[in-house]
Parts: C-alpha cells; structure tokens; sequence
C-alpha cells in the first residue's frame, strides 16, 4: 500500500513522540554539579594550625642561695656581707616577713631579735642566731633566710683586660681566675706587674703578681685567693 503524505507524517509524529517518553526529567531541587567536581578535582586541605607555646615557668631559687645576674652563692660556704639583700621569713608568722639589708657596719635589725651581727656570719649561723632570739617571743618559731643579691662579696678587675669591671666572690677565686672573668689582658698590658690592692680596716697594701710566673708554673704562691674587695690592676 503506498505511503500517503499524510500518514508519512503521522509517523515522524509518532516517533518524536516517543523519544521525548524516554527522556528522564531532572529531579527537582537537585544541585547542580560543579565543573570542579565533573572534572574530579580535589578539594585542598585545610593547614593545620600552628601549635603556640606556653610561657616558660621559671626555676625558682633553692631556699638560701640568690639568682640571677648576680651570681649564685652557696649558702652553707656563702659569708654575709654589706650590701647583701635578705629575704627572712618567719614560719605561720606572715606579719614578720620582710627585706633586709645588711648595714655598712656588718649589722641589720629584725623585729623581736632586734639587732645583731649579720656581716662575716653564714646564712645557717644567721637563722640560728635570728631563730634563738625571735623564740624568746614566740617558741615554736621557724626561721628561713635567703640571699636576694649578693652585693657584699665582690672583687675588681681594672686597667687593660678586656672587661674590666666588678665581680661576685661567690666561691674562692684566685688571680688567674679573676683574669679570666675579666675576659684576659690585652696585647699592650703588662702582665707581669699586675699588682692585687687589699684593703684591711684603715690601711692598703700591695701585692705583685706576675702572670708569666705563673703562666709557666713557676712561684704559684702568688696567685693568691681574692678576698672581698680586692682590686686586681692589670697596668
């Protein structure tokens, strides 16, 4: 039977029809998709953050020694001074505790021992001595003495080293060793004149010192041990 014009038509109708059928609809409220995500690109991690650091708790100073820039003295060798800080505390007694500087002449006051020696004494001869009179008062009481600063005990090196200066005498220190701290002579001293200046009440002496002696092991007795207030003078 031949094809009609009109039933050519019909069939192109029937099959657009039916394709159209077959093709899903998007689903409503459906995102959309990325071009990053149909390309199958990674998202990027995020950095973790930087852990930060707590402060540094500082060391806190053994009972009976002082810290810090001034050195650090021994409190069982340590032998008071003028010019010591001391931090004496009463145990159960907050009211007592307090800041003491020993005077020019060796002395210091406390309340209920009053005054008493203080200079040339260790800081256990110092709480014995404070702990005996302050238990007249209150007999169940506890004594602690600590050195804040050692000011007192110092020795001086002057003239050509490198850096001159004061130095804490908080151990037994000898010529050589003062030298040392003093970071050493220059090129130009004259090492072998080094005189040692000691003070002792009301009158001054002079002690030689020649660094090459020693240097080579020869006459070791000159390298002396300091005392407080010496004055090592590199000419």
């Amino acid at each position: 039977m031949p094809l009609t014009r009109s039933s050519v038509f019909g069939l192109c109708l029937m099959a657009w029809y039916g394709s159209a059928a077959g093709a899903e609809p998007p689903t409503a409220g459906a995102p959309a998709t990325s071009p990053a995500a149909a390309a199958g690109s990674e998202v990027p991690a995020q950095p973790t953050p930087a852990t930060v650091a707590g402060p540094e708790v500082p060391t806190q100073p053994t009972p009976g020694t002082a810290s810090g820039d001034r050195g650090t003295v021994n409190s069982v060798t340590y032998q008071l001074q003028a010019g010591d800080v001391l931090q004496v505390s009463v145990w159960k007694e907050t009211e007592l505790t307090s800041e003491v500087v020993i005077r020019p002449d060796g002395g210091m006051s406390f309340a209920l021992a009053g005054d008493l020696p203080a200079a040339g004494h260790t800081v256990a001869e110092l709480t014995v001595m404070l702990e005996k009179r302050i238990r007249k008062f209150e007999p169940d009481a506890v004594v602690t003495v600590v050195v804040k600063a050692a000011m007192g005990n110092r020795v001086y090196v002057i003239g050509k080293v490198l850096r001159p200066g004061d130095f804490p005498l908080n151990r037994p220190i000898d010529v050589m060793q003062a030298l040392s701290l003093a970071g050493g002579a220059t090129p130009f001293a004259n090492i072998n004149a080094i005189k040692i200046l000691r003070r002792d009440g009301d009158r001054l002496t002079s002690i030689g010192f020649r660094y090459k002696d020693v240097e080579r092991g020869r006459k070791l007795q000159q390298n002396i041990l300091l005392q407080s207030g010496d004055t090592v003078v590199v000419p």
